[in-house]
């Protein structure tokens, strides 16, 4: 059902708590626009992650802070009204300090996110796989948690940190544990290395986990089963859908560079129908036509 007409429950965070309730571990695509989010409920996920590494690349910059809270509340807004899946928005740093993070947090959660997910990265902050990164002093991170549940009381906050690379696991651990006490709801560590460092935050932190599946970094590739085994809640795989989109736009490009055709890639095209199916362009239409005919 499109949502012109859907009634849907208007508590986003709600229904992410629901679901963490209820499965055992949570599978979570990244999406970049409100096309991959419709894609993604369509093929059966529950839940999206809007990443800011996505959604910067996607407008043609690199992931170093360059896009704006409005850019991220839009996009979040546009994607949630087409798809209706909650959604853990990436803000990196929350756009600046404490009563910047209390501004990002209220927006977001009028976007109709689900949760948002602060990181403990410097500005300018870089991708959490690269080398290079430096991590504010842990009471700045507890003052934005603090900030973002007071204001926005419902919204779920990931607590990021990028403490491992810098600092150690140990000292990654303790922020974390930090992180929880200042009212995280769920706690990220980024770029861990091995199952050991994945087991040992599990031990050692009570709260839900989630971990980056992304591709190309320094975690090696786990699959859910085992995150689960390891004592994880969620698994994120933020960037997988625009790197495959990127890649199939960039080999159709190439085809019809070379053959002055699209003719011979046409099975490895959505078909027309597929694409009005997806986007319920008849119950456009069927709405439409029951408001004309009335008169």
């Amino acid at each position: 059902m499109s949502w012109l007409v859907e009634e849907r429950m208007d508590n986003p965070s709600l229904t992410l708590k629901k679901l963490l309730e209820q499965k055992d571990i949570l599978g979570v695509v990244g999406v970049f626009n409100p096309m991959s989010a419709l894609i993604a409920r369509q093929v059966g996920f529950e839940c999206c992650y809007l990443s800011g590494a996505a959604l910067t690349a996607s407008l043609g910059m690199p992931d170093l802070s360059l896009i704006e809270l409005n850019e991220v509340a839009t996009m979040c807004a546009y994607i949630y009204r087409a798809s209706g899946l909650p959604m853990i928005v990436d803000v990196d740093v929350g756009f600046g300090e404490t009563l910047n993070v209390a501004k990002t947090a209220k927006t977001m959660q009028e976007a109709k996110a689900a949760a948002i997910q602060i990181e403990d990265q410097e500005l300018p902050k870089k991708c959490g796989h690269l080398s290079g990164k430096k991590v504010v002093e842990k009471e700045r991170m507890v003052q934005k948690i603090q900030a973002a549940k007071k204001v926005a009381k419902d919204l779920l906050i990931v607590a990021r940190t990028d403490a491992k690379a810098v600092e150690g696991l140990k000292n990654a651990i303790d922020r974390a544990n930090s992180y929880v006490e200042a009212g995280a709801d769920i706690i990220f560590p980024e770029a861990l290395e091995t199952k050991e460092e994945f087991k040992e935050v599990a031990l050692n932190v009570k709260a839900p986990l989630l971990a980056n599946m992304t591709e190309f970094g320094k975690t090696p590739y786990i699959t859910l089963e085992e995150f689960r085994d390891l004592g994880y809640k969620i698994v994120i795989y933020p960037v997988s859908a625009l790197r495959a989109a990127n890649y199939a736009i960039k080999k159709t490009f190439e085809y019809i560079k070379e053959h002055g055709t699209q003719k011979g890639i046409l099975d490895q095209m959505q078909t027309r129908q597929e694409l009005y199916e997806l986007i319920k362009y008849s119950e456009y239409e069927d709405f439409d036509k029951a408001i004309f005919e009335k008169k």
